[in-house]
C-alpha cells in the first residue's frame, strides 16, 4: 500500500464510499483482512481481522463504520 494508492484488486478493494479493504493471506489456509479509510491524505485503520467466509461478515464492516464515524 505503500507505494501507491488506490492499487487495486486482488490487494485492495474498495467496500463502500471512503472505506476499504486491504488482503492478505497470512498462512496457506488464513486470510486476514484490514478495512480501512483515508483522510486528509493518512490511512486510517479501522478493523483488522482473520477472514472465515467469502463475503465480509457484517459484523466486521459496521464496528469499521463505527469507527469511521468516530473519527470523521
Amino acid at each position: 500500500m505503500e507505494y501507491g494508492f488506490p492499487i487495486g484488486m486482488p490487494v485492495c478493494r474498495r467496500l463502500e464510499s471512503k472505506l476499504y479493504e486491504v488482503r492478505s493471506n497470512i498462512s496457506a489456509k488464513r486470510i486476514a483482512r484490514v478495512i480501512f479509510t483515508i483522510e486528509a491524505s493518512y490511512m486510517i485503520l479501522l478493523h483488522g481481522f482473520i477472514k472465515k467466509t467469502q463475503k465480509t461478515p457484517k459484523s466486521d464492516l459496521d464496528l469499521a463504520l463505527k469507527r469511521k464515524k468516530d473519527i470523521t
